[in-house]
């Protein structure tokens, strides 16, 4: 087995082996999250109408992909397990599998795209051509979503095995091609006609089926993923349980996480076009920043499950802890540059002087934002490693559902509007009233949800190792 599997491993070696496992993973995600960055930034410069119609319809697309997608990345902790016990053969079955359930998963996403009108009730007087450009934008963002998910598979798998450098190549690739095809279908370049937002949607959809044919082809070519035996094969229903019992409540926690931004993004709508930039530039900020604490959390998880597979309950516990060291140290290492960088961001993202003013009130909270939204993702992910996801689900709700996006709407929006302005003006002075107290709220639910994740993860290593002991 691997070093990293040593139970004489200290707990330096165990955050570098973490480092290690996690750039790969951190720039894979920064390349996929530059998809949002670049559709933003250049729809941006093309009209506020156009900002708007995709600040909406990605708060949607984001929204069904990321709860599917979680519900797929049940494999990474079931494969690393077996990684771990060393049970190859079961490592291709149940990849294949997660196939399986990619596909039937993407037709449930799907069919809930392609009803634009449900999502938008929520976000009041859209206006017409907005509203036309988000019903198109997400009929292209359809064609994309089987594509994303079975490509999640193959990230599962390689992220399990200690190999995310495979997923890595791909996506920096794919981010060049999207950057072209952007330029291409956005504005109209070479003859062809300026879509717009949908330009944007259409661009993902041709490069992620171009992102999936080239990982099929290197997992069925590289001589390292040989020795697993990949394979689809039929439907297995006890292997669909296995990975359902574990992903429903990994994707539940995954959509409540997202809901709130996409929940966000609806309700801040009714505050007007400026507003609703504003706020996309500051939920595309945080979404790129939380890349750090997801590539360690990814690596910190993925490491712990194979030492739980590997009967080393010790190494497994402290892997955890290394990784929620690292994370603490990178999320202050970012809140450190997003303070001091503001102007520069601002920048890039927008040419609209109004989009920039609401962008900036908003943020003024982003670094404290980040450090509670990373301790609280890497709890999460550390809780996955061991299988458990439905009481982690339970606190999310209640912390980040209830708590957070619920008082924001109390405050921002609903009956107690306004009664939060001493704190909200504190934290973000010259912040619109409504989008101000959503971002003020969920600030508060991260970090309640950080706290409470982490109580249970300490609860559930103690039952781990007292357990071993018992059994021993």
């Amino acid at each position: 087995m691997t070093q990293t599997l040593s139970a004489e491993v200290p707990f330096g070696a165990s955050v570098r082996a973490i480092a290690r496992q996690a750039w790969p993973v951190l720039i894979s995600q920064w390349a996929g999250i530059a998809f949002g960055v670049l559709d933003t930034a250049m729809t941006g410069h093309a009209s506020p109408d156009d900002l708007a119609a995709m600040s909406l319809s990605a708060s949607v697309y984001i929204t069904v992909f990321v709860g599917l997608m979680g519900v797929i990345h049940a494999l990474i902790p079931i494969l690393a397990q077996q990684f771990g016990g060393g049970r190859m053969g079961d490592v291709g079955a149940m990849w294949g599998q997660g196939v399986w359930l990619a596909i039937g998963l993407s037709v449930i996403g799907g069919a809930l795209m392609l009803f634009p009108d449900a999502w938008l009730s929520m976000s009041g007087n859209v206006a017409p051509d907005v509203r036309a450009r988000v019903a198109s934008y997400l009929q292209a963002l359809t064609l994309a979503l089987p594509a994303a998910l079975v490509f999640r598979t193959i990230y599962a798998l390689g992220t399990a095995v200690s190999r995310p450098k495979l997923v890595m190549g791909i996506n920096l690739i794919a981010v060049l091609f999207k950057a072209l095809l952007n330029w291409l279908f956005i504005y109209g370049k070479l003859g062809l006609p300026a879509m717009g937002a949908t330009g944007a949607g259409l661009s993902s959809a041709v490069v992620s089926w171009m992102s999936l044919g080239a990982g099929l082809w290197i997992v069925s070519h590289d001589k390292y993923y040989a020795r697993f035996k990949l394979r689809v094969g039929r439907p297995d229903w006890a292997a669909q349980k296995e990975l359902l019992r574990l992903g429903l409540p990994m994707g539940g926690s995954y959509l409540v996480e997202v809901c709130a931004f996409t929940f966000m993004a609806l309700l801040v709508a009714r505050e007007g076009t400026f507003v609703i930039g504003g706020h996309q530039i500051m939920s595309n900020l945080a979404a790129l920043c939380y890349m750090m604490p997801m590539a360690i959390g990814i690596a910190s998880a993925s490491l712990t499950a194979q030492a739980i597979g590997a009967g080393r309950p010790m190494l497994a516990h402290r892997t955890g802890m290394a990784g929620l060291a690292l994370g603490l140290l990178g999320a202050a290492f970012t809140a450190c540059v997003l303070w001091t960088g503001k102007p520069l961001i601002l920048r890039a993202y927008t040419d609209n002087a109004q989009v920039a003013a609401v962008a900036a009130t908003l943020l003024q909270v982003i670094p404290l934002f980040h450090l509670c939204d990373a301790m609280q993702c890497i709890n999460s992910y550390l809780l996955r490693a061991y299988k458990v996801a439905v009481v982690p689900l339970v606190l999310q709700v209640a912390a980040l559902g209830l708590f957070g996006l619920g008082g924001g709407w109390l405050f921002g929006f609903g009956p107690a509007r306004g009664h939060l302005d001493t704190l909200r003006t504190l934290l973000l002075p010259g912040s619109p009233v409504g989008a101000g107290s959503m971002w003020f709220m969920a600030m508060c639910g991260l970090g309640l949800s950080a706290a409470l994740l982490h109580v249970w993860y300490r609860h559930i290593v103690r039952r781990s190792l007292a357990g071993t002991a018992a059994a021993r």
